[in-house]
């Protein structure tokens, strides 16, 4: 596909672009107000053309299924409540010619260098303020600077090591800055995704359209900040983040992956001898960098909000020492404030000596006499925001009744540095497919600069932000806007770039495992045993659905009624169920273990405990690892119109074969590192305490008949092996052996106590208590003889049965505790 500018043909009724027209009142980046289509997009036009509605209807419902399978979403947080919203892409890439990047590549990077000159100032020697430059109000009254900062040089003085640009169209055609993000910027990493799931659903088009690549980017951001850290050649980077129930936490966990660095929450770090640590199973390890996607306020507990649990207490002693580079600096938010647009050209031509290349949206700050009246006067046709609070809803006074407007206007005369006026501008719009059709919808494209070992580079595109319906002026995720991706064009064929580094020198064999931070390692373990949990009660439920669904034989009844006993002793179930139920009382307590999200150790509960442990070790999980387990979450259906056993079995089975999947996945492509291991521990302690759990609970009701060892068999996938070695009915003593002691069962608890105590050896600082106490109760295990004690069952002894299972089970829990204060809590294990 070349870059013809030769005039595209008018469209037939039948064409995707059928009835798009452009508004004359705004700019619209594919055609013209005459109706042409702009000459950089002509190409692509015509190829979607000939795609057709069919074919971008196809290619939307495949970018849709990849964002699910990837998990692409985005946290809403409203009311103390978090909602995961599925990530909104729109097939159609925003193009950029190559004439219109290279204007704003200067401009962008232009004002990346002037915002971190007005940081070292306003955080250094004050020059603007006493030169009268910028207004003391203007920094005094902004809650983003931050007095605890002043005089914190970082390292090379960058304050901005990625800076976020928001930018829309006049009606002309020319580029504005309505708002900066200089604290966290955030949609650097839903940028690269929507690059990557766009070019694959569009690659021919991609391919053809000669689109500048990301990679270099990225490349350029990783090296960028290593260099921050001149004191090491080898510094260890880390990305922090609030924890999964961020916004943007998608993003977080996707960066740390991609650009290799670990992801850390606050209680990860520790300040030591204003040293910042990493804690992991191995101890502290130090920190040289830690890129944040945590607001400044939250960052240090000590020095600024103490309600705040998200950062890390002494970070800012750390950084005054010089023993820590953090990205963006603290304090950076200043310069997010809306009121500086109004002074940025008066400090470009002082701190640069050149007029700002990307002008910025009129702004009218309200603390200045002059200015405040002119947006008294003109509020109907202003937008109204914040001085210093840049992330609060705007209100538009277009839209407001003269009332409205009344309250707003005494508002701002009551305390008016806190507001500043802006031109309403008509955002450009660009075509969307919906579904059905094509519509305008206004957007904001969001550009990234970053800082290389050299000086800034801007990623070729962005990320397009699209309001939420075609009429509306509001551009956010937060309220339902949809994105897109952001194709920088070239002249030429674009040189394909990869962030791998090559290699000037023979490589150094390297087997040594990631140090693994203790909160990662105690969220495996859990993953591994809520897992397990999960599997255990499925199996349970299946076991007893299986016999619900039959046709009622003398056998079958016995059966279910016996596993109606061993629910109730497993406190799955109310006591009246040991005895016998209706079949629709019984059906409906069933369906509610299986589908009701508040039951207790009920499927959708436990799904969702593993979905929560998933999210917080993202980075740690592969791609194929991270789909089978988002896959369980997103497919899991809703509960039935009418419960049917037969279809809640079907349920059951898909469940059964997913999470073999993953243990599959978990097995063969996982390595064998320390985050291996936890999972593994987790697995394993979690299914023997799982095992003896079910066989007390099963013997519970053993006086009355023996029904219940076949659901017992069954329940752990040793049916068929008790069958091949004894051609018979179960009995108790050979079923004991088989579930207990054999240690070839990859069910029995012998099995589960084997691999526990290989996993175990291989800890770090394997002489811990934990080894102790697996020692103890491996000994009672190794002791016993089970066939002796299920003889002795069946003639009326069970107490000694009894006693032997509750002494593993409490050993179990031993071991369980025993991790937790060496590995989680790092704190000695008290001695009862």
């Amino acid at each position: 596909m070349s870059l013809s500018t030769e005039p595209a043909l008018a469209p037939s009724a039948a064409s995707v672009f059928a009835g798009y027209r452009a508004a004359a009142e705004v700019f619209d980046e594919m055609k013209t107000a005459s109706g042409e289509v702009r000459a950089h997009w002509q190409p692509f036009v015509a190829s979607i053309e000939e795609l057709g509605r069919d074919g971008l209807r196809e290619r939307r419902e495949s970018a849709r299924q990849l964002l699910r399978e990837h998990g692409v979403t985005y946290n809403v947080n409203a009311e103390g409540q978090s909602a995961e919203r599925t990530w909104g892409l729109d097939p159609l890439p925003l193009l950029i010619s190559p004439q219109e990047w290279a204007h704003l590549e200067g401009g962008l990077i232009q004002r990346t260098r002037l915002l971190n000159l007005v940081l070292a100032d306003i955080y250094g020697p004050q020059r603007l303020l006493r030169e009268g430059l910028l207004p003391p109000a203007l920094l005094h009254a902004n809650s983003g600077f931050l007095r605890a900062c002043h005089g914190l040089r970082p390292p090379r003085d960058l304050f901005l090591t990625q800076h976020a640009v928001d930018l829309t169209r006049a009606p002309n055609g020319g580029w504005w800055v309505i708002s900066d993000r200089t604290q966290a910027p955030s949609g650097v990493g839903y940028s690269l995704e929507n690059r990557i799931i766009v070019s694959r659903v569009m690659a021919e088009e991609f391919r053809e359209s000669n689109v500048q690549r990301l990679a270099g980017f990225f490349a350029a951001r990783r090296a960028g900040l290593r260099a921050m850290a001149p004191w090491t050649h080898a510094p260890t980077v880390v990305l922090l983040t609030p924890g999964p129930l961020a916004e943007t936490y998608f993003e977080h966990a996707y960066l740390a992956r991609y650009l290799g660095f670990p992801l850390v929450e606050g209680s990860d770090l520790t300040v030591r001898d204003q040293r910042v640590c990493i804690k992991t199973l191995e101890g502290l390890q130090p920190v040289d960098v830690i890129v944040r996607h945590v607001d400044d306020t939250f960052c240090d507990p000590l020095e600024f909000r103490a309600d705040s649990f998200l950062g890390v207490p002494g970070l800012v002693e750390a950084a005054r020492a010089g023993n820590v580079a953090i990205s963006n600096a603290l304090g950076s938010g200043a310069v997010e404030a809306p009121a500086l647009l109004a002074f940025l050209p008066r400090l470009a031509r002082a701190l640069l000596g050149e007029k700002l290349r990307i002008p910025n949206v009129a702004t009218w700050w309200c603390g200045q006499k002059r200015e405040r009246g002119y947006a008294l006067e003109h509020l109907a046709k202003l937008v109204v925001k914040r001085s210093f609070l840049g992330h609060a809803d705007p209100s538009f006074g277009e839209t407001l009744d003269a009332a409205e407007r009344d309250r707003l206007a005494a508002r701002i005369c009551a305390d008016p540095y806190d507001f500043v006026g802006q031109e309403r501008v008509a955002l450009s719009t660009a075509p969307v497919w919906d579904g059905a059709g094509i519509e305008q919808r206004p957007l904001i494209l969001r550009c990234f600069v970053c800082a290389t070992p050299d000086g800034f580079a801007a990623m070729p595109g962005g990320l397009t932000r699209l309001s939420a319906a075609p009429h509306s002026p509001v551009v956010s995720s937060k309220h339902g806007g949809g994105s897109k991706d952001a194709w920088v064009l070239s002249e030429r064929p674009v040189e394909i770039v990869t962030l791998l580094e090559p290699s000037t020198q023979p490589v150094r064999l390297e087997r040594t495992t990631a140090h693994v931070p203790s909160r990662a390692a105690e969220s495996l373990f859990w993953l591994g045993r809520y897992a397990e949990r999960f599997e255990d009660t499925t199996r349970l439920l299946r076991t007893a659905l299986s016999r619900l669904a039959g046709e009622g034989g003398p056998a079958e009844d016995a059966e279910l009624a016996a596993v109606m006993r061993w629910f109730v002793h497993l406190g799955k179930l109310p006591p009246r169920f040991a005895t016998r139920t209706a079949w629709r009382e019984l059906s409906t307590a069933l369906r509610d273990l299986i589908f009701d999200p508040a039951r207790v150790g009920g499927v959708r509960a436990q799904l969702r405990r593993i979905g929560s442990l998933t999210a917080s070790v993202r980075d740690r999980l592969s791609g194929d690892t991270w789909r089978i387990l988002n896959q369980m979450q997103t497919e899991f259906p809703e509960p039935l119109p009418r419960f049917s056993p037969g279809a809640a079995l079907a349920i059951l089975h898909r469940v059964i074969f997913q999470l073999a999947a993953f243990s599959g996945m978990e097995m063969e492509n996982m390595t064998r590192g320390h985050a291996w291991r936890f999972l593994t521990i987790g697995r394993r302690l979690e299914r023997a305490m799982n095992v003896v759990a079910s066989i007390r609970a099963a013997l519970a009701g053993l006086e009355e008949d023996d029904s219940v060892l076949v659901p017992l068999l069954e329940y752990t996938d040793s049916t068929m092996t008790y069958r091949r070695r004894y051609f018979a009915r179960p009995e108790l003593p050979t079923t004991l052996d088989l579930l207990l002691a054999d240690d070839s069962n990859p069910r029995a608890l012998a099995f589960q106590f084997a691999a526990l105590g290989e996993q175990l050896a291989g800890l770090p600082a394997t002489n811990g208590p934990e080894l102790d106490e697996f020692a103890s109760v491996a000994a009672v295990l190794g002791a016993a003889d089970v066939v002796a004690l299920g003889a002795g069952a069946l003639e009326g002894e069970r107490e000694p049965l009894e006693s032997w299972l509750v002494q593993v089970a409490r050993g179990c829990a031993e071991v369980s505790d025993s991790l937790t204060a060496t590995y989680f809590s790092h704190v000695q294990a008290r001695v009862s």
